[in-house]
């Protein structure tokens, strides 16, 4: 069964706003925001594989993200749409048993959620862009 991990991303999306705007160590934000978000294990566990793994490859994201802006830099952006952007690079690029599909779609919702009117168009053509360039073990996109 399928366990939608929606509620993951969007801890995800507050913790990395908590690291980038307060300086907080991913350690340190984690401790914070996991007794909050009282998630179920698989929900808490997948949470802290983003922000860890968000964390851990943030210079190589960034780059595939800042390659697809087109008159903007990365450091332009707001930090929630910098960070939707990330969580799903990150998918994309990581996570291999969830759909191309399935990742641009739920970074797309974030963006709506918690960005502008703006944001979900252009987070999907940024995604879009990295999803058609990134390989899937099975060929699938």
């Amino acid at each position: 069964m399928s366990l939608n991990r929606r509620p993951s991303r969007e801890w995800a999306l507050r913790t990395l706003y908590q690291i980038e705007v307060a300086g907080k160590s991913p350690v340190e934000a984690l401790e914070e925001v996991v007794p909050v978000a009282k998630l179920e294990p698989s929900l808490e566990e997948y949470l802290r594989e983003l922000v860890m793994g968000i964390c851990e490859h943030r210079a190589m994201l960034d780059k595939r993200i800042s390659d697809r802006l087109k008159d903007w830099t990365l450091d332009r952006l707001a930090v929630l749409d910098r960070n939707v952007l990330r969580i799903g690079a990150y998918e994309l690029i990581f996570n291999r048993d969830l759909s191309k599909a399935v990742a641009l779609n739920e970074a797309v919702e974030l963006a709506k959620k918690y960005g502008t009117e703006e944001s979900g168009r252009f987070v999907n053509g940024v995604l879009g862009a990295i999803a058609d360039e990134t390989p899937t073990e099975n060929g699938a996109q």
